[in-house]
């Protein structure tokens, strides 16, 4: 039986790396608590195809 709760799971992609001709994405995927950020969240995240920490944003 699947555990039900405020956890989900969602997936962060760089907002940077559009403006580049560098080409592939970054993405990870982490979790986050529905009830107390219920906004798009936005970490900073090192980046291997620019090869630095930039800003990711989650998508969907």
């Amino acid at each position: 039986m699947a555990k039900k709760g405020n956890r989900i799971q969602v997936i962060l992609e760089c907002t940077e790396q559009k403006d580049t001709n560098i080409p592939g994405t970054s993405r990870y995927v982490t979790t986050k608590n529905r009830k107390n950020t219920p906004s798009r969240i936005e970490l900073k995240k090192y980046n291997p195809n620019l090869k630095r920490v930039t800003v990711h944003k989650e998508i969907k």
